[in-house]
């Protein structure tokens, strides 16, 4: 009897079979890419992590649909769901910091002409 209200057993028994997300490794491997490359003037980060934010909200409507199914790879989702946001929010930094420092030295620049 304990066996019939035990979820685990039901992923056994054929009643119930879990799926994938289609995109999880997907998000969580560009997720990751754009926090390595955020660095790189953030242009291949920012856009690794826009991609990613995109398959991972059709991911999620897809998970809305039936949770029970999809809820293992769906957390691999969500763990590249944050790992994009990380590396599109170091890359919007970094892109900002150069941006700066070209108006800056720019600015710097234009001062020592006047000799």
């Amino acid at each position: 009897m304990d066996d019939l209200l035990d979820n685990r057993s039901s992923n056994q028994g054929g009643g119930f079979q879990s799926s994938n997300v289609p995109n999880a490794a997907a998000v969580l491997v560009l997720g990751i890419i754009s926090i390595a490359t955020c660095w790189l003037y953030g242009i291949p980060g920012l856009i690794c992590g826009i991609i990613a934010l995109v398959l991972h909200k059709k991911d999620k409507m897809i998970y809305a649909t039936d949770p029970q199914r999809y809820d293992n790879s769906f957390k691999t989702s969500k763990a590249g769901f944050v790992c994009a946001v990380i590396g599109t929010s170091l890359s919007a930094f970094w892109i900002l910091y150069v941006i700066i420092m070209l108006v800056f030295v720019g600015t710097m620049a234009s001062g020592f002409n006047r000799f």
